[in-house]
């Protein structure tokens, strides 16, 4: 297996988007979808923050956080990564996107690309994602790309790949 950090950071692409790390002066343009353990940025600063907190994690091994930009516009549509560790070679996806872009399949590009560098270079065993039981979005996103719900409660569901 082979984890984080990497020599460099990984810069992931297909014709329509390009991953890459989220740089500091990045968190000014996504303020509104920066979260850390559940707590949503009320600030540039804070943003800046939680963005300083999933470097740190990413240089203990435990995450990795890429910056989705549309290849054409050069516009930041969203984050997506995987975070929490990746205890028995497992990872978790998380991801979320800017509003203005949702519905456009740029996330759906984005978790392919990301599915495939932790199979094929990672060597993950698992990956696996949680959502809300009523985020509808996310739900048709995981069964379009091959997820398959594990778990259910009133609240979240859960899916591996």
């Amino acid at each position: 297996m082979i984890f984080p950090p990497f020599h460099s950071f990984p810069i992931l692409e297909n014709q329509n988007i390009l991953l890459r790390e989220v740089q500091h002066e990045d968190s000014e343009f996504i303020t509104e979808i920066s979260y850390y353990d559940g707590q949503k940025a009320n600030s540039i600063a804070q943003a800046k923050e939680m963005n300083n907190k999933i470097n740190k994690n990413y240089k203990e091994g435990d995450s990795i956080h890429w910056l989705i930009l549309e290849k054409n516009t050069h516009q930041i549509a969203g984050t997506c990564g995987y975070y929490r560790g990746f205890t028995n070679n497992s990872g978790e996806i998380g991801c979320i996107l800017l509003p203005e872009f949702q519905g456009k399949g740029i996330m759906q590009n984005a978790l392919r690309l990301i599915i495939d560098f932790a199979t094929n270079e990672m060597k993950l065993n698992r990956i696996w994602a949680a959502t809300s039981i009523e985020n509808h979005q996310a739900i048709k996103l995981f069964n379009r790309l091959g997820f398959h719900e594990t778990k259910s409660d009133e609240n979240t569901v859960t899916f591996d790949f």
